[in-house]
């Protein structure tokens, strides 16, 4: 046991010991390439990011070329020097987008409410689908004249409901009830 807890502080010194910069060395090799670490970043990992709220990224968006390496010696001068489109270039060797590519509008909001919109008229086409295919069915017997006029015999014959319910009222004046047969005293 004592062992194993010695193995444990070695593998925490080791991990302690190991330097930022040989975890940086490790990330960098594997993720970014041979891009240049330039900051903190967003999360303080050599990744790339465009946001507004983080101007900075850690790394720089491309790689360096042998024209870059000479564009940014040139940089290191005079800046009136530069024309142009070697200040953009600069620019686009460090960032991907502007400030205002940033906020552009992307429009996805047309593809969200396309889509939507697809989505309602398939729910509509199914429910049409669906009472199509119900109205197909032969409806219940029960629905017909002739059984709920039987029911409301067998009802009043019964007297179901007697206190509250459709046998207390006498249906004399229900023209309903004198298109029906006596039923029970009741009736023409």
């Amino acid at each position: 046991m004592f062992n194993t807890s010695r193995n444990v502080v070695q593998v925490v010194a080791k991990r302690t010991a190991t330097s930022a910069s040989e975890m940086g060395k490790i990330h960098r090799v594997s993720k970014i390439g041979n891009r240049e670490v330039v900051g903190f970043g967003m999360n303080g990992k050599p990744e790339y990011v465009d946001h507004v709220a983080f101007p900075f990224p850690a790394i720089k968006f491309r790689e360096l070329t042998s024209e870059d390496k000479a564009l940014e010696e040139k940089a290191k001068g005079d800046w009136k020097l530069l024309t142009t489109a070697e200040k953009k270039r600069l620019y686009r060797i460090n960032y991907c987008q502007t400030f205002a590519e940033m906020q552009a509008p992307t429009g996805l909001w047309k593809s969200t409410v396309g889509f939507g919109l697809m989505a309602v008229s398939a729910g509509v086409w199914l429910y049409m689908l669906v009472e199509y295919i119900r109205s197909q069915d032969p409806k219940p017997e029960t629905l017909s004249v002739e059984r709920q006029k039987a029911q409301l015999r067998r009802i009043l014959d019964l007297q179901m409901n007697p206190i509250d319910g459709i046998s207390s009222k006498i249906l004399r004046s229900c023209a309903f009830c004198r298109s029906t047969e006596s039923v029970s005293g009741f009736g023409s």
